[in-house]
C-alpha cells in the first residue's frame, strides 16, 4: 500500500497510503482502549454498588488505570492531528509546486482586457 494514494476528501487532494495505515492502527488503538475503558467503568460501577470495602478501595487503582487511558487517547488524537496536518501540508505544498511550474512553463503572461 505504500506509495498508493486515497483521495478520499472533498477538495481532492490526496493522502499518501502511508498516512492512511497511520490513521487506521491509531483508530484500532483508540478503539481498543475505549473497549478496555467500558470494561472499567462497568467494574467501578459494579465495585461502587457493591459497598464492599474492599471493592471500594479497588476502585482507586480502576480510576488512575482508566484516567491513563484517556491520556493516552488524548495523546493518540494529538498525534493523528499532528500526523493530518502534515500531510496536508506536504500536499499544499507539492500543490503549489505543480501550479508554479505549470505557470513558468506558460511564460507568467497576464491577460490584460481589451
Amino acid at each position: 500500500m505504500e506509495g498508493d494514494t486515497y483521495s478520499g476528501l472533498d477538495n481532492g487532494t490526496q493522502l499518501d497510503g502511508k498516512v492512511v495505515q497511520i490513521f487506521q492502527k491509531s483508530f484500532v488503538q483508540v478503539q481498543n482502549i475505549l473497549d478496555q475503558n467500558r470494561f472499567l467503568i462497568n467494574e467501578i460501577n459494579h465495585n461502587h454498588e457493591s459497598k464492599i470495602p474492599d471493592n471500594l478501595s479497588r476502585n482507586v487503582g480502576l480510576i488512575r488505570e482508566l484516567n491513563n487511558n484517556i491520556r493516552r487517547v488524548v495523546d493518540l488524537y494529538a498525534d493523528l492531528s499532528s500526523t493530518f496536518s502534515k500531510s496536508m501540508d506536504t500536499s499544499s505544498e507539492e500543490d503549489l509546486s505543480v501550479a508554479m511550474r505549470s505557470d513558468a512553463k506558460a511564460g507568467h503572461k497576464r491577460n490584460r482586457p481589451v
